[in-house]
């Protein structure tokens, strides 16, 4: 039937319905950007899209910048679209036209080209400034309306128009969104300030208060996130819950966000935040190469949501994963295996799509997702499907991780990795065993410097394989050994040598007296007698243990060769520097021959030789030989390597010895800053060069300066030893001793090789 042509609406007319403002509606800059980019006459930038993942309020900063525009009587026309599909787009268009230029209603596709048509300015006619919004445009490829006939085929885009303007929200990232005078808005989070003042608001608004330490907690359990603050103050609000019971029920691994949403949704939402990112990721697994979008982040969302290092996800095991688990989607029936470049444009294609954010120019942390998107994935998983992704996930991290710590940013970010898995997955990384993930963490730790913290991961991972495996379990002594080592490197050396012999009987009785374990366990065990002040005793362990490493595992095995190594830095220790130098002369060239030369093993030996031959009398050589061996080991472990470090003060000791001590005065001042922003000011190695640095600047004759480093060192040590520690009063003999020197004349100078 026909219908007679409507009179045009008059103007200002508005067509479609501009979402009401969300309560506790908070003011934000990208609101500010977007006045900013009209002001002075409103054609300074005639297109603009928002863009952000799903919930961080494109919409609403969209509706409050249409009102805006509209209360201020600067538009003739707004059009308000939900763009989340082409119909839609071409419906509300066709309605325009309908009410606008008197368009056939019953002919959609010519009534929305005849509007775009009117929206082209026209010579000599009246200029109608118009608001175009297109909200929520899930693919870019929407806005072209695709025909055989090519004629047929046209732009949804509006036409370029000084007085018109065009403003877009979505999810997507594409190319083809931006450009050609559009310009790009990227919406995030909410500040803390925001998240706390909207919740405070929102609560307030039904008489509710709450302390303002969980509100500032709880928004940063729920990431900042608009979306996920409104929900969880309506289920507060709903539920007459407190801000704390709600957290923990966030922070209960067995509660589903679906558990925390509200009967009704507030703010005339249509998704609830478990499943406000499904249809994107659905979509993003249509998109080539098609079926990895998921598989990835699913597994991205076991680790850490702050920076994942790019070559975890693009790895071996990540795409032997990505292969397996590739989402069907019906093309190819056995698709070839994922290769680097496929899992690379997984990544792309899950930025593309506002699922994580993907910056390729920060490796270490190139890859980073919102905590509740991975919140929303890990829930979508079935038990075993999650345990499986935990060990595939901790594979690759140890995959990724080399074995010689050269870049300590890297390493950093693989440890804050390997935590945020031990906080997703603990169960699953100790079936059916511990997963060796577990071991490479702690001794990263320790490795780093960080032996407090290594301390406290083994002591856990000690009871937790005691608890599940049993006291004999081999994972549970092997624990044990790594538990107590990193006491010793604490510097509990008496106590790591009674744990290390306990030890040693549960091993011989367990694994037998041959195991590698078991003779593991007696090498640190030695090792701490000699550390213990015991080098005669420490000599003699080792030369049995030489004994028996030989017999069972061969004079060239990397063990026997440790073996050979420990055994002449006792007898060296014992006060024959001579014979240990000797030793270490013709060590080197086996483990050279062995190892090669740029084996870290090898390059440590270089450096004990060179210090042995400093104490047998050749200090001059000695400091030549360790200068170059600093070299080698920058070059080969990097500058931060706790091997550089130790070699670096031992280069520093030698000066000193050769007569230089102002010049080893100033490289032990140097080390020593190094080591406090690599290690820490509360490792052993930084003490000790803060022992070190206070001594030989009583060398050069600053006994007062020397005595006040002591006591500043003697009062940092006593915090962080305790009073009773052997090394704390060794110091403290040093401060009375270097008093008491400053008291004396200059012709009366003493010195003290502490």
């Amino acid at each position: 039937m026909q219908h007679a042509p409507r009179e045009p609406a008059s103007w200002p007319h508005q067509v479609g319905v501009i979402p009401s403002p969300a309560r506790s509606f908070q003011h934000r800059a990208e609101a500010d950007r977007l006045r900013a980019a009209v002001e002075g006459g409103g054609t300074a930038v005639l297109s603009q899209v928002l863009t952000g993942m799903g919930g961080v309020g494109k919409t609403q900063l969209a509706a409050d910048y249409s009102r805006a525009a509209w209360d201020d009587g600067g538009l003739d026309v707004l059009v308000w679209v939900t763009a989340s599909a082409q119909s839609p787009v071409v419906s509300g268009y066709a309605q325009a036209g309908v009410e606008l230029c008197r368009a056939d209603p019953e002919d959609p596709d010519h009534a929305a080209k005849q509007f775009l048509a009117w929206l082209a300015p026209k010579p000599g006619q009246r200029p109608c400034r118009w608001l175009i919004v297109l909200d929520d445009v899930a693919d870019p490829s929407d806005l072209i309306v695709h025909s055989h006939d090519p004629g047929k085929r046209y732009s949804l885009w509006p036409p370029v128009s000084a007085h018109g303007r065009v403003l877009l929200t979505t999810r997507r990232r594409d190319a083809a969104l931006f450009g050609d005078g559009r310009r790009r808005i990227e919406v995030g989070l909410f500040t803390p300030a925001e998240s706390a003042a909207y919740l405070t608001a929102a609560l307030n608004a039904h008489g509710r208060t709450e302390r303002a330490d969980q509100l500032t907690a709880l928004a940063d359990d729920l990431g900042h996130l608009p979306l996920a603050l409104a929900q969880a103050a309506a289920y507060l609000i709903d539920s007459d819950e407190t801000a704390a019971t709600y957290r923990d029920l966030l922070a209960d691994r067995a509660t589903r966000l679906s558990d925390l949403a509200p009967d009704t949704l507030p703010d005339e939402q249509a998704t609830a935040l478990a499943a406000a990112w499904s249809l994107s990721i659905d979509r993003a697994d249509t998109l080539r190469p098609a079926g990895l979008a998921r598989p990835m982040l699913h597994l991205a969302a076991l680790l850490d949501a702050n920076g994942i290092p790019q070559p975890v996800l693009t790895g071996e095991p990540a795409r032997a994963h990505l292969t397996t688990h590739r989402t069907a989607t019906g093309s190819t029936p056995e698709p070839p295996p994922v290769s680097p470049s496929d899992a690379m444009r997984a990544l792309r294609v899950l930025d593309r799509l506002s699922l994580i954010d993907h910056q390729p120019s920060t490796p270490h942390q190139a890859v980073r997702v919102h905590q509740l998107i991975q919140r929303a994935t890990r829930d979508a998983l079935s038990p075993d499907q999650h345990d499986q992704l935990a060990r595939t996930a901790a594979g690759a991290l140890l995959a990724s991780w080399p074995e010689i710590e050269r870049d300590t940013d890297l390493a950093q970010a693989l440890r804050t990795n390997a935590d945020a898995l031990t906080r997703h997955a603990t169960d699953a990384l100790y079936r059916p065993d511990p997963h060796p993930l577990l071991y490479r963490l702690g001794h990263s730790l320790g490795d780093s410097g960080q032996v407090t913290a290594a301390i406290e991961h083994f002591e856990r991972l000690a009871a937790t394989t005691r608890s599940r495996l049993g006291s004999d379990h081999p994972d549970t002594l092997t624990t044990r050994g790594n538990l107590t080592r990193m006491r010793g490197e604490a510097g509990d050396v008496a106590g790591a040598a009674q744990a290390f012999a306990d030890l040693l009987e549960d091993m011989v009785r367990v694994l037998g007296p041959d195991h590698p374990d078991t003779l593991t366990t007696r090498s640190y065990l030695a090792a701490m007698r000699g550390r213990a002040g015991d080098a005669a005793g420490a000599a003699q362990a080792f030369a049995d243990l030489l004994a028996i490493r030989e017999r069972v595992l061969g004079p060239d095995h990397p063990d026997t060769l440790a073996t050979r190594n420990n055994l002449a830095a006792m007898r060296g220790q014992a006060g024959d520097a001579a014979g240990a130098a000797q030793a270490f002369a013709d060590l080197l060239a086996i483990r050279e021959r062995v190892l090669g030369p740029d084996h870290p093993d090898t390059l440590a030996l270089r450096s004990n030789l060179a210090a042995m031959r400093g104490r047998a009398g050749d200090v001059a050589g000695a400091a030549q030989a360790l200068a170059d061996v600093v070299e080698d080991m920058v070059r080969v472990l990097g500058p931060d390597h706790p091997d550089t470090l130790t070699t670096r003060s031992n280069l520093a000791a030698m000066r000193g010895e050769a007569g230089d001590a102002a010049g080893a005065t100033q490289a032990f001042a140097d080390l020593l800053e190094h080591m406090v922003r690599v290690l820490g000011p509360d490792h052993p190695y930084t003490l000790t060069t803060r022992v070190n640095l206070a001594g030989m600047r009583g060398r050069t004759g600053d006994a007062a300066g020397a005595a006040q480093a002591f006591a500043d060192l003697l009062e940092h040590m006593v915090r962080v030893l305790g009073p009773a520690h052997p090394q704390v009063r060794i110091v403290r003999r040093n401060t009375d001793r270097w008093r008491k020197e400053a008291k004396r004349t200059p012709g009366t100078f003493r010195n003290d090789r502490s």
